[in-house]
């Protein structure tokens, strides 16, 4: 199943975590997906999935505006219906990444 679904994610900002909704799925045989945040649902762009013999590697990019403007990197690695990883927003350190796919 791999990044596919619905994931709850946790995202711990130097400013404080974030709860995040995302929804991937397989469109015309490639993945969209989109992040939705208390203010704003935002689309995902450059998703790049690698597969492993049991896991995933998934990055991508998201622009968002609130609570300021800021373009954010991710990369993430799927075990099952668990993914960690981190994103990164310009010069800024890492944000953990953590999240659980929905039932």
């Amino acid at each position: 199943m791999g990044i596919l679904g619905d994931w709850d994610v946790r995202i711990k900002t130097p400013v404080g975590s974030l709860q995040i909704v995302y929804r991937f799925a397989s469109r015309d045989g490639a993945i969209a997906a989109t992040a939705s945040g208390k203010s704003e649902t935002v689309p995902l762009t450059d998703i790049v999935v690698i597969e492993d013999a049991d896991c995933q590697r998934v990055t991508w990019k998201q622009t968002v505006t609130k609570p300021m403007r800021l373009k954010l990197e991710f990369d993430v690695t799927v075990h099952g219906d668990e993914l960690t990883g981190h994103s990164r927003a310009g010069r800024l350190p890492q944000s953990a990444v953590t999240g659980r796919r929905r039932a």
